[in-house]
């Protein structure tokens, strides 16, 4: 994109995008306002897994969402008709929408998309059918579990249960930066005109089948997630959705919304270099590219919301990655999943809010769990403490297996700015 055109259009405000309102399942806190504030105090969702079985591994903890009820969240829809991924993916639609103050009934006259990134879809549920077939000898499978189970009922029932006909509804399965493709998508969206709202977002529940796999490539750690730590062990499996209200901020100012930042733009890239390990030079080219399509320069980025995952490759190839980009003296670089865990495929999507947050009400969240950093890392990752800053640009990095990688820039939203 050419400067002239780039500025034009930031000008504009139909072809601005910007965030209002959120929606938030999380093992720190559910709603934004819970969520900002477990962000705050470093709060962690570690603790001993129960939604399955885990006899038999030497160690089982992950952050799993309790004593909260996604069901309250969905007024229409049969709750046995949804899967666990889908209950959260819900929910955090209707959530968003309540949050962003708009009327169902504006919506529903509108051209408008939701699209849901996710990793496993619903293999919480195949993992019970698997485990009734083995159980009972049968390999009959229940019809209304069997209804329930396809991946694009996150983005599809979203749309059911809100009423909302005039919608494309898609479900991305990108993986772990599943919900910055989603969030990249609704962004291109609404700056074309094609549609004049997305709810875009992430969706996971944890499963068995995700946990074994991580656990048998011995990338479980065996208590915490300590992101670039000299002592990190590997991630922890986590759970949840984070749901983006993204609209024009010509819309947004005619009803008077509150706005928590600007999606200034993204960069998307895939290396297929391997099935797991990251590529370096690949990683690096992404942020460019994210750079350059939201016409911000190194020096302004203020933060970056790594994907840093606590493995021993991801965090130095990431950290190097970053080096690259950035130089010696790169901008504080903090891993969310030290608190949520590896949410899977709503893991960029929640960190995306997270950035939103943060730069909304002026504080950088901790890298927790953090005792010293690995010299082969480099970076300032926040530890253990929040610290109150002015983020005006901050960037949200989403790695994903198989090379999918997509990083999402947001600014500050200030009027008249940019």
């Amino acid at each position: 994109m050419s400067e002239s055109l780039s500025d034009a259009m930031r000008d504009d405000a139909a072809s601005r995008v910007v965030l209002t309102g959120f929606g938030v399942f999380s093992s720190i806190g559910v709603g934004a306002d819970e969520f900002a504030e477990g962000l705050r105090a470093g709060r962690s969702g570690a603790k001993p897994i129960t939604v399955f079985d885990t006899e038999g591994f030497a160690h089982a903890n992950g952050c799993e969402i309790d004593g909260s009820e996604p069901e309250r969240w969905i007024h229409h829809l049969p709750v046995e008709t949804l899967g666990r991924a889908t209950k959260f993916s819900v929910a955090a639609a209707r959530m968003a929408v309540e949050a962003a103050g708009i009327d169902l009934e504006t919506l529903r006259a509108q051209r408008g998309m939701i699209s849901i990134g996710t990793t496993d879809g619903e293999s919480y549920d195949l993992d019970h059918l698997v485990e009734t077939e083995i159980n009972s000898g049968s390999a009959a499978m229940e019809p209304t579990v069997a209804r329930r189970i396809s991946p694009n009922r996150l983005s599809i029932a979203a749309a059911q249960e809100l009423g909302l006909s005039n919608v494309d509804a898609v479900t991305i399965a990108t993986a772990c930066s599943a919900g910055n493709y989603a969030i990249g998508q609704g962004f291109d969206a609404i700056r074309s005109g094609a549609v004049d709202y997305a709810l875009c977002g992430g969706a996971d529940a944890m499963c068995r089948k995700t946990f074994t796999g991580f656990y048998r490539l011995g990338t479980i750690a065996p208590d915490v997630c300590r992101p670039f730590d000299s002592e990190r062990k590997g991630i922890l499996t986590g759970e949840g959705a984070g749901v983006l209200m993204l609209e024009s901020l010509a819309s947004a100012r005619a009803r008077g919304a509150r706005i928590y930042a600007e999606v200034l733009g993204y960069g998307m890239n895939c290396d297929a270099y391997h099935q797991v390990a990251p590529n370096q030079a690949s990683v690096a080219r992404c942020m460019e590219i994210a750079l350059e399509n939201a016409g911000v320069k190194a020096q302004e980025v203020d933060l970056v919301s790594a994907h840093g995952t606590g493995t021993k490759a991801n965090d130095v190839t990431e950290s190097r990655a970053i080096h690259d980009v950035y130089g010696d003296t790169p901008p504080r670089t903090v891993s969310l999943k030290s608190m949520l865990g590896h949410t899977m495929g709503a893991a960029s999507a929640l960190a995306a809010i997270a950035c939103a947050l943060s730069a909304y009400h002026g504080f950088i969240p901790p890298t927790i769990n953090h005792r010293e950093t690995d010299p082969e890392c480099e970076i300032d990752c926040v530890p253990n403490q929040s610290v109150e800053a002015d983020l005006r640009i901050v960037q949200n990095n989403g790695l994903a297996f198989g090379g999918n990688n997509a990083i999402v820039i947001l600014g500050k939203y200030e009027d008249g700015a940019r």
